[in-house]
């Protein structure tokens, strides 16, 4: 089980990487974002920042199809996320080692983008 502390600690273990500003958390390398904390949007509420799911690079379709699929009590998608190469992270339902994993990897295709 993860959360927003374990998020930084990883992201910010990596080389180049800057975290931005924000309500929650948002992390990029090489100009890019990788992982930042998810902004809900529910029609008629305003946006909420929630920072107990990451929205995560993970460089095309069928990487995030995989992902979705294969485990969707961790991984799922909103609307306005649907042709981008990106997933949300329920971080309470991820270890930290496959949390590692996932932002290193993110981190790994953003800095070479």
């Amino acid at each position: 089980m993860c959360d927003d502390d374990d998020v930084r600690a990883i992201a910010m273990s990596l080389p180049g990487v800057v975290e931005i500003e924000s309500r929650g958390f948002d992390f990029r390398v090489s100009g890019h974002g990788f992982v930042w904390s998810y902004p809900e949007r529910r029609p008629g509420h305003p946006r909420t920042i929630r920072s107990d799911v990451a929205v995560l690079y993970v460089g095309d379709e069928a990487e995030k199809q995989a992902l979705l699929l294969g485990e969707p009590n961790i991984f799922f998608t909103a609307a306005e996320y649907r042709n981008s190469p990106l997933v949300m992270v329920r971080l309470a339902a991820v270890d930290e080692d496959r949390l590692r994993e996932l932002i290193t990897d993110a981190w790994q295709m953003r800095s070479t983008a």
